[in-house]
This record gives structure tokens, sequence and C-alpha cells, in this order.
């Protein structure tokens, strides 16, 4: 008996040995977990951190050959004069105007193209919708040699269609609002058909209010596209009067010797990129829960 009792006690104490490991493991790979993370999320915060603080230097300290990690004397002037310097009141309608007016735009073709593709029956769609698909592996660049001939045979050139027709429709977007339109049960529809609704009635009464999270997200991605846009308005349309946000910060704070007055530069893209952050930071779980809604036909 008191053999047994031996190796009771030791079994119970090596179990206890073998849990007191575990949990030593597991605290060690969430210690390393989460260090790991901590020093990404300074990797992808220090530029930030070095945008505001270079915004709040002198030239002089900015160009010293040993970088301050903060600014000596703090200058909040470099904001006002951002604004007046690039002009952003004007850059910013510019913008703003291309930006509201696109995503209207794309909301609608996208709106009635994903009906289309979800709900209404017709020879070819799944072949042309197969098409629009593969539409997707071809790099955007590839076609900015074929628009600019075809804005440049329209006379649009230095006006505000060419800034907003040519990207009116994004595959990528009717791909993800048919895919939520595929999650609504067909009885609906066949319902609303019997009860005499219209196609458009139904999609505006029933479909548009289920699918409002991806909506919103195609929303969010549409204006923030329009924001950042670079490439192509330097490209067709970069005279003062339809100048973009992104092409008026390139060259207005550099003199005519050439130098750049970088504080101010930096003051400038914190100004532009403060409305993004914000949208990202309140917005941020519609842009979520609108992607992952569309990814499986339920």
């Amino acid at each position: 008996m008191a053999k047994n009792k031996n190796e009771i006690v030791m079994h119970e104490r090596n179990i206890q040995n073998v849990s007191a490991k575990q949990r030593v493991v597991k605290v060690m790979v969430k210690v390393m977990i989460y260090l790991f993370l901590v020093v990404m999320a300074l990797i992808v915060l220090f530029p930030f951190y070095w945008m505001i603080s270079s915004s709040l230097k002198s030239l002089d300290e900015y160009r010293l050959t040993v970088p301050t990690f903060w600014p000596r004397q703090v200058i909040f002037s470099n904001y006002a004069d951002a604004f007046t310097t690039a002009s952003l009141g004007r850059l910013f309608l510019n913008t703003a105007y291309v930006g509201i007016v696109s995503t209207l735009l794309s909301l609608v073709i996208t709106v009635l193209s994903a009906f289309a593709f979800a709900r209404l029956e017709f020879k070819g769609r799944e072949t042309m919708f197969a098409a629009l698909l593969g539409t997707m592996m071809i790099p955007g660049e590839l076609f900015t040699i074929t628009n600019y001939a075809t804005i440049n045979t329209f006379g649009w050139m230095n006006t505000f269609k060419v800034l907003i027709f040519p990207f009116l429709v994004s595959v990528f977007y009717i791909y993800l609002l048919r895919q939520n339109f595929l999650q609504i049960p067909n009885e609906l529809y066949l319902a609303a058909k019997v009860d005499g609704t219209g196609d458009l009635k139904y999609l505006w009464k029933v479909m548009v209010p289920l699918s409002l999270p991806t909506l919103i997200s195609i929303t969010i991605l549409k204006m923030m596209g329009a924001w950042n846009s670079y490439v192509w308005p330097n490209l067709v349309a970069n005279d003062p009067a339809h100048r973009l946000i992104t092409n008026g910060l390139r060259n207005a704070f550099t003199d005519a010797t050439g130098d750049v007055n970088y504080p101010v530069q930096m003051a400038a893209v914190a100004i532009v990129s403060a409305p993004l952050f914000l949208v990202f930071l309140f917005l941020r779980k519609y842009i979520m829960t609108g992607v992952s809604r569309s990814g499986i036909k339920g």
C-alpha cells in the first residue's frame, strides 16, 4: 500500500510539473507574440512620428547632420505656412469634388452591376462575369496609355471629367457586392416578383438595406482611393485649376533655387493625412464588417 501511495504521489507531482512547464511555455509564447507585435507597431508608427516631429522643426534644425529626435523649438506656424503656400483650401475642394462625384457614380454602377450578376437571369451571365474577373489579373498601369489616348481624343485634358470617368467601374467592388447579394435568400426575390414588385424597387427596398455595411465599405475605399490618387491626375490634369491634393504637395514648397522647405512640406502632409487617419479610426469596423460579410455565399 505504501508503495502504491508513493507512486500516486510521484505521478501527481509529475503532472503538476508538466502543468507548470506548460504554463511557463504559454506565458513565454504570449510574451514573444506581444513583443513582436510591439516591435512591428513601432516600425509602422515611426514614420508618422517622424512626420509630426519634422513638421514642428525649423529648416536649419531639420538640416542638421545629426537629426534631433524631438524639435528643440516647436514651431506651429509651419502648419499655417503650409496651408497658404500650397493653397490647400483649393486642393481640398478639388479633391473632395472629384472624390464625392466619382464615388456616387461608381456606387450606382456597382449596385446595378452586382444586382444583375447576382439575381437577373440572362444568357452568358457567368461567362461575362468570369471575363470581368479576368481583367483583375491585368495591372492597371497597362491601361494608362490607352486611357490617355482616349481622353486626349475626347479633348478632356485638364478637366474634372478626366479625373472622374475613367475609373468609375471597379470589378473588385462589383465582385464584393455581388457576393453579398448572393447571401440574401433568393426566395425573397421570387416572393417580391409574385407580389408585382419591380427589380429596381426590390433592389432599393430590400437588397441595398441588407447590404449596407458592404456599401459603406465600398464608399470609404473609393473615397480613399480618390484622395490618394497621384499618377493619373499628375499625367492628365496637373494645371492649378484641377490639381488634386497629392499633386499639389509635390512641388509647392520648392523655391526658385530648387531648395525644399521640408518642415513646411511635412506639415502639409500631416494636414492631408489627418482626414484619412480619422476615417480609418472611426469607420474601420464598417470596412472590416463589409469585407467579411462578402466572402462567403450563404
